[in-house]
């Protein structure tokens, strides 16, 4: 049992994080108080008591085929697709441009994760437990009021590295930046320039978990940039075509020295664009309608467990437009020297106006000459034309699609963009609609037009909309967790990527504590988790989503009373929908399996003048297992 499964029921689940665009007023401490424990706020679900262990989901067929699974990015996707890869038991190479393993979780400097604090699960709440271990507990994460989850980002890159290093057949190769790929169906090889020199590498599955889908592109898989059209994926809010994408940021991870550390004035400083970022005598009008916070919730919005400050600040502060994404190595060098230009304006201003002189960009977190992150934090990418197009509707509607019974990675974070540092950001009114928790399709992560070849981290086919919700941390994480396992499945059954079975993939996922759908009820360590995971991506019987503010939540109301209406037979069973409330009686909900199975039931359930959710979920999972007989495609549909 991994170590997830081992400490999950030990850990008190904390409250969302609020968006980095809007929040409630927050609780701040000043930076200079020592941040103390909080209490979960989580109301535990009631559950039928009647405890029935189902079966462990079947491992997927497994032949003896052999391979080599090649991931290039080594960010918060690709980390985690070579360590589920070598979990598996196929052979993985790791390329990674930078020094360090991590990408916008550490060498971006964005160490403070957003969403999923209810559901950390996979590699993710592997990650989250090792964070707590390091610091002490879960709530001395909770320092900041941007997130339920902070930490110094050399920490996590430790972890990252160990992760890593605990498989011998997992191959690490860093400061390896990618030059071209080439291949198809029968493997591929990629070069890339090190200090060394030119390195090449086979393999026989390509997984780009780079940050902008470079690979992806060199591969000559079809993409898209910037914001779609209404039409493309029915999206009435969209205003696409056009090419804008969200504004990035050169992240600062700042100290105080106790002492003036005051930088010399940047170059074109103009502080009128900073005078807005906090409350202070420089304040002018608020066009942008943003709230405008006190210089100490500002601060502390980004406090780090160890005292030191995180500076992502999206209201006039270090977001920075500018599209690089099809620009060349040299000229996006250029453009980020002039994000970090802007963000030393934005700690000038803070030293020479609001007063923080003591506090200076932190000399013992990267291994930089400038002292900055590695790379800027990118919140939009490439997006591949892949087997599936998931859209912020379904995001908000998930069950009137397909696209949930072939889930792979959960997220519950509001869709959260960030335009206000684009030029003519005016020009930009997006009526973001409202969504609920959702399930990243496996068919996002298979590019349409190239064989063996999965794209992971923010390079996903989705929507320009939705990726303002799936670009997050914790659904990368998953994502690459995902793509990791069905790489090893296509090279240990020896078939295309495309035709490993996605119920193969899922439980490969639910065998390593992942979530396929994202409800709050059951935990991965509960006897009745693989039940509603599993009925609930066939929606044979479907959870309930709600937004509450920012906090998004689904839960499966296992000791409800199970309704007539609730039962979704027809796809499966071609049995007509019952659009009738009333509860189900024990003898009726059997009669009704029976008349599937065609034979007899026995189950105590036929005495009972009502069924819970949970008691009718599992004896449709241990009579029909609808889950493992009816495969489902990667659109969705069953086969």
């Amino acid at each position: 049992m991994n170590r997830y499964l081992q400490t999950l029921a030990a850990v008190a689940l904390l409250a969302s994080c609020v968006p980095e665009t809007q929040h409630k007023t927050p609780e701040w401490q000043e930076p200079s108080v020592v941040p103390q424990d909080s209490v979960s706020t989580d109301v535990p679900v009631p559950v039928d008591t009647t405890v029935v262990t189902p079966p462990n989901p079947p491992q997927p067929p497994v032949e003896d085929g052999t391979g080599t699974v090649l991931i290039i990015g080594g960010g918060s996707s690709g980390v985690c697709a070579a360590v589920q890869a070598a979990r598996m038991e196929v052979s993985v190479i790791l390329v990674e441009e930078t020094p360090w393993l991590g990408g916008m979780l550490t060498s971006a400097g964005v160490s403070a994760t957003d969403g999923n604090h209810k559901m950390r699960q996979g590699l993710f709440g592997e990650f989250a437990d090792e964070l707590a271990r390091y610091y002490g507990s879960m709530a001395a994460l909770k320092t900041g009021w941007v997130s339920n989850m902070l930490y110094s980002p050399k920490v996590a890159e430790q972890i990252f590295e160990t992760w890593v290093s605990e498989y011998n057949d997992l191959t690490l190769v860093k400061e390896a930046v990618f030059e071209s790929i080439s291949g198809g169906a029968g493997g591929w090889t990629a070069t890339f320039s090190t200090p060394s020199g030119t390195k090449t590498f086979e393999a026989d599955v390509v997984i780009d978990c780079t940050e902008l889908g470079d690979v992806a592109k060199a591969a000559g898989i079809p993409y898209r940039v910037g914001m779609d059209s209404p039409s493309y994926a029915g999206e009435p809010m969209a205003i696409g075509p056009n090419d804008i994408v969200q504004d990035l940021t050169m992240v600062m991870t700042l100290k105080d020295y106790g002492r003036d550390v005051t930088i010399s004035r940047p170059e074109d400083y103009n502080e009128t664009l900073f005078y807005n970022s906090c409350k202070s005598v420089y304040n002018v009008a608020n066009t942008t309608g943003q709230t405008i916070w006190s210089p100490a919730e500002m601060m502390s919005y980004g406090l780090l467990p160890d005292g030191e400050i995180m500076i992502n600040w999206p209201i006039h502060g270090n977001d920075y437009y500018v599209n690089l994404i099809e620009m060349s190595r040299s000229e996006r060098e250029q453009a980020l020297r002039k994000a970090k230009n802007h963000s030393l304006g934005f700690l000038y201003y803070l030293q020479t106006k609001i007063g923080y002189n003591t506090w200076g960009l932190a000399d013992d977190q990267y291994p930089t000459e400038d002292l900055f992150p590695l790379i800027p934090y990118h919140r939009e990418s490439r997006r591949i034309e892949g087997e599936y197009l998931f859209s912020v509707m379904e995001a908000a509607s998930p069950f009137d699609y397909k696209g949930y019974r072939t889930g792979i990675a959960v997220g519950d974070y509001p869709v959260d963009h960030h335009h206000y540092q684009y030029p003519n950001w005016k020009s930009i009114e997006i009526n973001f609609p409202k969504i609920v928790p959702f399930t990243v399709p496996l068919g996002c992560v298979i590019p349409k037009s190239a064989d063996n070849f999965i794209v992971a981290e923010k390079s996903i086919s989705v929507t320009n909309l939705i990726n303002g919700s799936t670009r997050l941390q914790p659904v990368t994480m998953e994502l690459g967790q995902a793509s990791g396992a069905l790489a090893a499945l296509a090279i240990k059954q020896r078939k295309q990527v495309r035709e490993v079975s996605v119920r193969d993939v899922q439980d490969a996922l639910l065998g390593s504590g992942a979530r396929l759908q994202p409800y709050l009820d059951l935990e991965p360590s509960s006897p009745d988790f693989l039940v509603l995971q599993r009925i609930g991506s066939t929606g044979i019987m479907r959870g309930k989503g709600e937004t509450v503010g920012w906090s998004n939540e689904m839960r499966f109301r296992p000791s409800d009373l199970l309704l007539k209406s609730e039962l979704y037979l027809t796809d499966y069973y071609g049995i007509q929908h019952d659009n009738s409330t009333a509860a189900i009686s024990g003898s009726q909900f059997v009669a009704l399996l029976e008349s599937i199975t065609g034979s007899p039931i026995d189950t105590p359930l036929k005495d009972k003048s009502t069924v819970s959710r949970l008691e009718a979920a599992r004896l449709i999972d241990e009579v029909l297992d609808p889950f493992h007989s009816r495969p489902v495609g990667l659109d969705g549909e069953l086969q």
